[in-house]
């Protein structure tokens, strides 16, 4: 694979990135408009979710 292949597929990784953010975001403005969640329900569970992927990462034991 070429520099110039890695620099296109970097490109589209970008791209896929915002249009999954774009998506996420909209999803949550309409949820929050709806009064279906609160910014503090996100936060909450964002924080949670958080703490578990940390926990994960750190249970994860890397032996050789």
């Amino acid at each position: 694979m070429n520099r110039l292949d890695v620099l296109a597929q970097i490109g589209d990784i970008k791209e896929i990135e915002y249009r999954n953010t774009l998506a996420i975001t909209s999803i949550i403005e309409v949820l929050l408009e709806k009064n279906i969640i609160s910014r503090e329900d996100i936060s909450k569970k964002a924080e949670e979710l958080d703490k578990m992927a940390f926990q994960e990462t750190n249970d994860f034991d890397i032996s050789i």
